[in-house]
Parts: C-alpha cells; sequence; structure tokens
C-alpha cells in the first residue's frame, strides 16, 4: 500500500514552520494562571536581567521537554530554531550552558520559593474547577531512586539496593496528578526523611485552595506515628501501612474467626458489552512445567481493631488484611501459608474494605513516577550537585504541571457536559508521550503580524476539538 516511489525534499521560502505548535498554548497559559509575573516577582536569582529574566529561564527548561526535548543540551535545537523564538516572541533564549548555571545559582530556600510561585499559581487554576472537585484532597507520598552514572556529582551516595545516585521525596495531588512538592535527597538517606513537614504543607496547601477535607497516604515507611495525633487534631485523614509486627501479627491471629469477612476486589472496569474469555496465563504454564515454586492467592479476608502506637496518645483503627496463600511447586501443593498487611486510619465514616482500597489507590502514585522519569525525563539529574539538580526537578517537572492545568482549564458545561468531562478525565490521565502527540507537537505555520503572532494548524488529530476548546479557554481571563 506504500507506493511512493519518487520522493524529494525541498526547502520551503515563505512556510515557517514549527513542529510543536501547542507551546503557543503553553505559554498563554501560564501567562493566564500568573505564573510568570509570580516567579519574576518573588524569585530573585540575576542581578541584572540582561537580557533573561528569572521566568524566562524556568519556562526555557520546561518549555524545551513540551517541546519534544529530553535533556539540557536540547536547548541548543530551540535556540537555534528562528521559528520557535518568533512562536514565543522571543529574540534568543538561554542555551544548555546558561540553563545549567542557573540551575547552580539555586539555594535551598530559592528553590522553596520557586515551588511557592508554582503552587500560588496551581492554587488560581484550582479556584475555578466545579464544588465537587473540592470534597476530599488525597495526598500521595513516596520516594524514588534517581539512578546516575556519573562520578562528581556532589551529594550522590549508594543506595542500599547498590545504586549510586539521588533520592528525591515525592508529594502529589491524586486527584489531579500534580506534582506538589519534589525534595532532593542523597541517596542513602531513608524514604521518610522530612516528609511529615511537606505532608503539613501539603494538607495547608490543599485547605487553603478551597479543598474541604484532607486525607493523607503512604506506604509503611511514611507511617509517622509521632505526627498522627497532631493530624487527627487538626482534622486531617490519613491511611498509612504498618509493618507487621510480631505484636500485630500476634493479635491478628487471636481475633475470632466472625471479625473476619471476605474482601472482594473490585472490578477494574466495566464491560460496556460482554465480558471476554480470559486468555491462557502463558507464564503460569511455564512455572508448572518447569517446576518452579509458586505463590498463588487463595482468598482473602478483613478485619480491623483499636490500636494506639506507641508514640501516641489515642486509639487508631488498624485494618489488617489476610492473605491466604498456596506455596506449589509444579502440580504439587507444599503448603499453606498466611500473610498478614496492616493499614492505621483515623477515617471512621469508610468500612474495612474501602479502607483496603483506598490504601491500595497510592499504587497509582508508581505511574506518576514512571511519567516524570522516563515521560518528561524530570528526574535526570544533569548537573553537578544535590541543590542543582533539585532545582532542575522542579523546573522539569513543571512541564507535567502545565499538562494537569491544561487539563484543569478545559470547560465541562452546557450541552455536552458529560463528554467534555471525561475528555478532561482523559487528558489528566494522559501519559506525557500521547500528550505530546496530542497537544504539543502540532504543526503549525507561524505567521508574526503587527501585534500579534498567528499559528495556522497544518494537520489533524482526534485531539484538535479538545484543543480548539483548550486555546479558547486559556484566552478568557481567570474568573477567581
Amino acid at each position: 500500500m506504500f507506493a511512493a516511489a519518487n520522493i524529494q525534499y525541498e526547502l520551503a521560502d515563505k512556510t515557517r514552520g514549527l513542529s510543536a505548535g501547542g507551546i503557543g498554548l503553553m505559554h498563554r497559559l501560564a501567562r493566564r494562571v500568573g505564573l510568570i509575573d509570580e516567579i519574576d516577582r518573588r524569585l530573585h536569582l540575576l542581578k541584572l536581567h540582561l537580557p533573561y529574566h528569572e521566568s524566562d529561564h524556568v519556562l526555557n527548561i520546561a518549555y524545551n521537554l513540551l517541546a519534544g526535548g529530553q535533556c539540557l543540551d536540547d536547548l541548543e535545537l530551540r535556540r537555534n530554531d528562528e521559528v520557535y523564538l518568533d512562536a514565543l516572541g522571543a529574540q534568543r533564549i538561554p542555551d544548555p550552558t546558561t540553563a545549567g548555571d542557573f540551575c547552580r545559582r539555586f539555594d535551598v530556600v530559592d528553590v522553596h520559593i520557586l515551588m511557592s510561585c508554582i503552587n500560588a499559581a496551581r492554587q488560581r487554576v484550582w479556584r475555578e474547577q466545579p464544588k465537587s472537585f473540592f470534597d476530599l484532597a488525597i495526598i500521595d507520598v513516596d520516594g524514588a531512586m534517581t539512578p546516575t552514572g556519573g562520578e562528581c556529582k556532589q551529594g550522590m551516595d549508594i543506595s542500599y539496593k547498590g545504586e549510586w545516585g539521588y533520592y528525591p521525596l515525592l508529594v502529589s495531588l491524586h486527584n489531579t496528578r500534580e506534582v506538589l512538592f519534589i525534595v532532593n535527597r542523597s541517596g542513602n538517606r531513608p524514604s521518610y526523611e522530612g516528609a511529615s513537614a511537606y505532608l503539613d504543607q501539603a494538607a495547608e496547601l490543599c485547605l487553603g485552595g478551597g479543598f474541604k477535607k484532607v486525607l493523607l497516604r503512604g506506604d509503611t515507611d511514611f507511617t509517622q506515628t509521632r505526627h498522627l495525633d497532631r493530624w487527627d487534631d487538626g482534622g486531617v485523614q490519613f491511611v498509612f501501612g504498618v509493618d507487621a509486627q510480631p505484636n500485630l501479627v500476634e493479635y491478628a491471629e487471636n481475633l475470632p474467626e466472625s471479625a473476619w469477612k471476605r474482601l472482594e476486589r473490585r472490578a477494574k472496569h466495566t464491560v460496556k458489552t460482554q465480558p471476554r474469555r480470559r486468555p491462557a496465563n502463558v507464564k503460569e504454564q511455564v512455572v508448572r512445567a518447569r517446576q518452579f515454586e509458586n505463590i498463588r492467592l487463595a482468598s482473602e479476608d478483613v478485619a480491623e481493631f483499636a490500636y494506639r502506637p506507641g508514640l501516641c496518645r489515642k486509639l487508631y483503627r488498624l485494618v489488617v488484611v489476610r492473605k491466604n496463600l498456596s506455596v506449589e511447586k509444579g502440580e504439587q501443593v507444599l503448603f499453606d501459608d498466611v500473610r498478614y498487611f496492616f493499614y492505621i486510619t483515623n477515617v471512621d465514616s469508610r468500612s474495612a474494605s474501602d479502607v483496603v482500597y483506598t490504601a491500595n489507590g497510592r499504587c497509582d502514585q508508581e505511574n506518576l513516577i514512571a511519567q516524570l522519569k522516563g515521560g518528561v525525563r524530570a528526574m535526570t539529574a544533569p548537573v553537578d550537585n544535590l541543590v542543582s539538580n533539585w532545582a532542575y526537578m522542579v523546573m522539569a517537572s513543571l512541564a507535567w504541571t502545565l499538562k494537569s492545568w491544561l487539563a484543569l482549564c478545559l470547560p465541562e458545561n452546557g450541552r455536552w457536559a458529560d463528554k467534555h468531562r471525561a475528555e478532561k478525565q482523559t487528558v489528566l490521565r494522559m501519559e506525557f508521550k500521547r500528550f505530546l502527540h496530542a497537544f504539543m507537537l502540532v504543526p503549525c505555520q507561524i505567521a508574526r503580524q503587527s501585534r500579534r503572532v498567528v499559528y495556522r494548524l497544518l494537520s489533524w488529530n482526534p485531539w484538535q476539538g479538545v484543543f480548539l476548546r483548550a486555546v479558547d479557554a486559556v484566552s478568557l481571563p481567570m474568573r477567581c
């Protein structure tokens, strides 16, 4: 079917094409939410603004990733692209060396100021959302190893897995998959280090942004028992994993059988037509044929009891999941095994099963971390010390944040409200690569006129209708 044979290439004289045609939409969005003014007003790293301001450097790194770049060196392509410069109304942009020097100008206070500027703009975006958006803010926290092959990066260290690099802390909002805080740390630091302080800031940010309630989630490394009473007194809800200590396992084993209820897992999605036949499990067949030891889940039960951690003065709900396992080798069952998983919470309005589902929902943050690592490439640590790489992580993750803000700016009212609401959620949950092809890598012709820059779309894709609705939405002033 691919019948083209005589293919030739020519340079056009008048057509000024740009592959990343969505960059103008992102720049309008950054202006609309006040991000540019916020950065220039509060972040002071340059003594003279000749020719760049602080916001130019920050957006230069974020726009590079939104335009399809993957590292600092790709800025060289952007700065030598005359059409890209005209599309943003720029005479020049910082080169990779200048961008790296800007990262090295940061100290810890400056990084916190930059995150505060982004969060101030974030609250303006939130205030435009419908009332149902503010029912509950779910805040997730986790650590993510950032390995590096460099040998001269200050602050790097070796993790317990034998990897050299950094171990940043990530605090995110589950509702929108936004990155609220990133904290770079040495590679040998424990996951929970400093987590409580940033969870406090995240809760304050969400409550100040209009959310009625806040729920904190984390795995067993983030239980933070010394802070549970304080969070409970402040009206902050939490669901944290708890290590299966011998005393807790003994307590669970002594519970009467009537206290246990079967845990039925929810379906991952609703079947709209007819259920399909489950395909053959090839991996399972190989494990059995080769007589490998295999652990199979037979059933799950859930129960709960009151528990007071040693550093707390209050009793909390401790929900326990009993996994009934079967250890097999080939076709033979070797023995049965039972394992316990514990979750501590102060949420009284949910059943024990719902608490388990809520705690397991934190696994979605692993997808966000994967996007920041492999999609946005915000955790590549391209500079030479811990704080400068921290600053780069914050500026690079702004590309993902702008994606989330664009989705939140999409209107969901009128005759097609249900359809638009579904499209909004789809954009929010899009992988970064798919978002680039749908909204950013849109070929355009750039025409600079006396008082405006015109982007003429040169191609079509299925998301063009949503793209144009986003253009209309960011053209309007903020309602709040």
